[in-house]
């Protein structure tokens, strides 16, 4: 009897916080392409700057508290705690130091030659320059800060997370020889940038922090400044909630939110010049390890470039802006309750715009056929339509359901101001389930017709947040099936009472069964491949980290199961290990649009199936959120969901291939036609508007010329 493989041996698997790492190094890497327009470089860095803040304040907090709380056991691939946060500093550490000289040593020197300069040293100022700054100071600056020295009666004030500061070392005139630190918050509500007098034909731009420093004497009139550089913390920010205590969710939440003021200090940036004195001060104050301090060759905190990718005046320094096309089944100011009446409609973001899911709830709003509305909210936009129409919807006295999710991650605040006025205006508001997020991406109309009562259903892969549908690729259906319909309603009444049906159509619910169906049909594709028959998995995700899903791709790729992966962010799967994963494939799409879809394609025998939904290969997914994954049913649409997997598979601009030795490169593009998915997509939306004749033209292929 042959030895059976164990599969789940932690050599088959990369850790996820440094596969993260690893993900904001591709991002990094834009910011690196020379074929990329300038400030969109300028952008990427920004993005890996706020990516990396928040991938501080919780995974790296959390590994702070199993360390704290002794606990020892180890993650997939065989390392504790401590070991996680001794490599993640080391590999961050090189993240940043790229992050630095690429803004230093590339992207400086390229916005200089543009004419675009940004002084990150007031002492770099003209005398023009200078009397600006200044007189911007008293009139902007002065009356909003708050100086605060440090001294036996005055103690060491809260320093709030991810604000930026700047320390001072004072002495005091009066008492000659008393050394006193002082500390400044750089105000937030204040732009980070400012534009200051330059050359003719040029721009000119000082950061506030060095306003504030070449300022500050005017703030501790009775000292002698000795020294003053900026600093900024990151707290531990991961809430942690007992739900089973929490009589209401609204006001723990509320409560935890303020908590996030005081989290430990996991990571102090400092100027990589700091005084040594000052440094030891904050060191001990904020009672951080040096492990945990970082000196920054640069302005602290890039994500204020996103500020500036959005100049006037350089257009030719940036993509050009894409506008969604419109969905070619919904004519502009039709009834979309007729639309999807004719059929099932595929959406795909933001290359078709996100306007008829904003349609969809306004429409039933104002419909006097419709008798309710159902919804999930996890994140929605600052001003956003769809709470508008739902608050519209309840006060037409239609009968409206909607579950926002408190717990969603950073939106908390935002959520529970929305979740009032929803409340406010009528609507029955449900706070999630205890112990779950609710993640799933569901609205359900449901309107009296002359045939009967009927159910229209949308289902996607993202947020209802008509904002950031323009910037994530995202997909959804639209649709009427009775089916789906039934699915639909047994949601909500699960989601508000407790009630589960005794079966279920074609929605497939984390955290009930939708592990076991994806083992399933990872299984039955195996069986395929050892029967000597065809057999294939595509899957397009942001996030692979499940164990039992991992294990059970390799089990697969052992059989002979050709798999292709499309995997945006973290992936703990290896490739290239013999007799174990030799048939699996990863790639990771960073391009201009965040890849944010999930598309599940199982070749079952050619009978295909393909699902969607917005759940990823990862634990909490899977076990502790309700998600749901739904079936593209129509053949049509099923071409189409395929054809998105097909495109991403031949990009050779935008991906990067995961090899054997766990690094990502991009493909070698010499001598190919070359294939940029997501331009792909903007040319393909464009064609597939009706009465467009200029594109119809085009071929939906455009070889460009082969790179030499």
């Amino acid at each position: 009897m042959e030895n059976k493989m164990d599969f789940t041996s932690p050599a088959y698997y990369e850790n996820r916080e440094l596969s993260w790492i690893k993900f904001d190094r591709r991002v990094l890497n834009e910011a690196r392409d020379k074929s990329i327009p300038l400030l969109e470089r300028l952008k990427f860095v920004s993005i890996t700057s706020s990516n990396l803040d928040e991938f501080f304040m919780v995974r790296v907090a959390s590994l702070k508290d199993m360390v704290h709380a002794g606990y020892k056991k180890r993650d997939i691939a065989g390392m504790t705690a401590t070991e996680q946060l001794t490599a993640i500093n080391k590999e961050t550490r090189k993240l940043v130091d790229l992050q630095y000289s690429t803004y230093n040593r590339s992207l400086i020197p390229l916005l200089n030659q543009k004419g675009i300069y940004i002084i990150d040293k007031h002492e770099a100022l003209t005398d023009k320059q200078a009397e600006f700054v200044d007189q911007y100071f008293m009139e902007n600056v002065y009356p909003v800060v708050t100086p605060m020295a440090v001294d036996a009666s005055r103690p060491f004030p809260l320093i709030r997370n991810k604000t930026l500061n700047i320390a001072a070392l004072l002495l005091n005139k009066k008492e000659k020889g008393e050394t006193v630190f002082a500390t400044v918050q750089v105000p937030g509500v204040l732009p980070r940038i400012v534009q200051i007098p330059g050359e003719e034909g040029t721009v000119s731009f000082i950061l506030l922090e060095q306003i504030i420093e070449r300022n500050i004497q005017k703030l501790f009139s009775n000292y002698e400044i000795l020294c003053a550089y900026p600093y900024r913390i990151m707290r531990n920010a991961d809430l942690t909630i007992d739900e089973d205590e929490a009589s209401d969710l609204l006001k723990e939440i509320q409560n935890k939110l303020k908590m996030r003021q005081w989290g430990e200090v996991i990571r102090l940036e400092v100027e990589e010049k700091i005084d040594k004195k000052l440094l030891n001060f904050l060191k001990s104050e904020l009672k951080i390890a040096s492990e945990d301090i970082f000196e920054i060759n640069g302005p602290i905190d890039l994500t204020f470039l996103m500020k500036m990718y959005g100049i006037d005046g350089y257009d030719d320094l940036r993509y050009p802006p894409y506008t969604p096309q419109r969905v070619p089944e919904i004519e502009p100011g039709s009834s979309i309750f007729d639309a999807i009446r004719k059929g099932d409609i595929f959406l795909h973001h933001p290359y078709e715009t996100f306007e008829p899911v904003v349609d969809f709830i306004r429409q039933a709003s104002v419909d006097p056929d419709v008798l309710a509305i159902k919804q999930t909210l996890y994140r929605v936009s600052g001003n956003s339509p769809i709470i508008s129409s739902l608050a519209q919807a309840a006060e037409n006295g239609k009968q409206v359901t909607v579950l926002v999710e408190l717990k969603a991650r950073f939106d908390e605040e935002h959520n529970i101001v929305w979740a009032k006025k929803l409340e406010q205006a009528g609507c029955h508001v449900i706070y999630g389930l205890v112990g779950l997020k609710t993640h799933s991406k569901i609205a359900l109309v449901v309107r009296r017709e002359e045939d009967g009562i009927r159910r229209y259903v949308h289902l996607g892969t993202g947020n209802y947040n008509d904002s950031t549908a323009k910037l994530y690729t995202d997909c959804g259906i639209f649709t009427c099936k009775e089916s789906i319909g039934e699915d639909a309603t047994a949601v909500f009444n699960m989601l508000s009472g407790y009630s589960e049906p005794l079966s279920w159509n074609e929605l497939i619910l984390a955290p009930y069964w939708l592990r076991n169906k994806f083992l399933k049909l990872i299984k039955r594709e195996t069986k395929y491949a050892q029967h000597g028959e065809d057999a294939r998995i595509v899957a397009k995700m942001n996030s692979l980290c499940d164990p039992g899903i991992i294990a059970a791709l390799y089990e697969a790729s052992a059989s002979g199961v050709k798999i292709d992966l499309i995997v945006r962010g973290i992936c703990c799967l290896k490739v290239g290990i013999p007799g174990v994963s030799e048939n699996i494939t990863v790639r990771s799409i960073v391009g201009n649009f965040l890849e944010h879809s999930r598309i599940f394609y199982f070749h079952n025998g050619g009978d295909t199936e393909i699902y969607m939904g917005s759940a990823d290969w990862m634990p909490r997914n899977l076990d502790r959120r309700v998600e749901i994954i739904f079936p593209v049913i129509e053949e049509e649409l099923k071409k189409k969901a395929y054809h998105i997997l097909e495109v991403e598979l031949m990009d050779n601009v935008k991906a990067h291939i995961l090899g054997a030795d766990g690094e990502y490169d991009k493909i070698d593009k010499r001598g190919k036609v070359l294939i940029n998915s997501q331009e792909q997509f903007c040319k393909e939306a464009k064609m597939a508007v009706p009465g467009k004749e200029q594109y119809k033209r085009e071929r939906i292929f455009v070889p460009a010329e082969p790179v030499e």
